[in-house]
């Protein structure tokens, strides 16, 4: 009998791509479903990102493998843009290295630096591919606790009490994924003087930076960050390229390289054309993000009537492109909950538990849902 790899066995299929069979199988059978689950923007990229991609097929070498390490405009288009928006200064050359999204980048730096039998240090609640993928490799999850008295963000000094003598990696998001809470520059800080005394590679995965979010805070902005932390981040929100899979890493070349190592063995390339897309998307001026924002604030400010319909509780500072939520006193699991209004209400939610186990008792809703669809989930309540 031929078998799977035990491997398979750390990890269960990924709950949306679960989740969303269960959700097209009623709307298969006619069922009114309202998407609220999935951070998968609607909008699309600019014209001028569209037209550099349709004309881009036309040039010679188009059609061709690329770089492992992507066109050198691309990369020195990343480091004009973190100096433009974060003021971090990054060498093209060696210290940028794009990604077919930053997912495939949790990947690769996990089988980078992570033996079986090491530690990664993961944040619940937080994004599950943090966890899966740490099994995928043979390394161990450590979860940290995030919570909302402590502003979303870990307690250092519970930390240090603890024995980290495997860990390899923490992993972090800011601003933050579900909960959409932002870290201030001490705090970022505090991290990067953590990792260095634990000897701990620190990953900041920050997708989020500029979705209705006037302060975007890159962690290689702290000083003497690159000697201990990664940054991944991703054109799939900012910019509407969700499905162009495109987005990179940054940090010192003595980290980059073994991420390098690895990616050049896994795939061939990233196609020319996105690559040219993305230098476009990457000069965009001020109008561009003011636009976006301005779309996702309208949206937000409807979302918030339906969270305040379901007697929700959420936080005034959240950013980024989705609103996370408490349920009330007294209410089912999050799970439950949800189910409840997607079979009353033809809505899907998401349950803040698939995030870990501290968010049980909270939903997150997307905000990549047209305005006519928030009022018409609305007026279903």
């Amino acid at each position: 009998m031929i078998t799977t790899a035990d491997r398979l066995k750390t990890v269960e299929e990924y709950y949306f791509s679960k989740k969303l069979r269960e959700v097209r199988g009623l709307m298969a059978d006619g069922k009114p479903i309202i998407n609220m689950g999935i951070g998968s923007p609607d909008l699309a990229p600019s014209q001028e990102v569209v037209e550099a991609i349709q004309e881009s097929v036309l040039e010679e070498g188009a059609h061709q493998y690329q770089s492992y390490q992507g066109l050198p405009e691309f990369r020195e288009a990343v480091a004009s843009f973190y100096k433009y928006k974060y003021n971090v200064e990054a060498n093209p050359a060696s210290e940028i290295l794009p990604l077919m999204g930053s997912k495939e980048g949790i990947m690769h730096i996990s089988m980078a630096f992570l033996n079986p039998g090491d530690e990664a240090l993961i944040p619940n609640p937080g994004y599950p591919t943090y966890s899966s993928v740490t099994k995928l490799v043979g390394a161990q999850p450590k979860y940290y606790d995030l919570v909302a008295d402590n502003d979303w963000f870990p307690d250092i000094e519970v930390l240090e009490k603890e024995d980290l003598s495997k860990v390899k990696i923490m992993w972090v998001c800011y601003p933050h994924m579900p909960t959409g809470a932002v870290a201030k520059v001490d705090q970022l800080i505090a991290l990067v003087a953590f990792a260095k005394r634990n000897d701990i590679l620190l990953v900041n995965d920050n997708p989020y930076s500029f979705v209705l979010n006037n302060n975007p805070i890159s962690i290689l902005s702290v000083e003497g960050a690159k000697e201990v932390a990664l940054e991944l981040n991703s054109l799939s929100k900012t910019f509407n390229m969700a499905g162009w899979r495109v987005g990179m890493v940054l940090g010192d070349e003595k980290f980059i390289n073994p991420v390098l190592k690895v990616k050049s063995n896994m795939d061939s390339g990233m196609f020319y054309g996105i690559q040219k897309g993305a230098i476009t998307a990457l000069k965009s001026g001020q109008k561009w993000f003011d636009s976006v924002n301005e779309t996702y604030s309208k949206r937000k400010e409807l979302m918030l009537q339906l969270v305040e319909k379901l007697n929700c509780v959420y936080d005034d500072n959240s950013v980024g492109m989705f609103v996370w939520a408490k349920l009330p006193e007294g209410s089912s699991s999050a799970e439950e909950f949800i189910d409840n209004i997607l079979y009353d209400k033809d809505i899907f939610i998401t349950p803040g538990t698939i995030f870990g186990s501290n968010g049980e008792g909270y939903i997150r809703f997307s905000l990549c849902v047209t305005e006519e669809k928030i009022k018409e989930a609305i007026s279903r309540f």
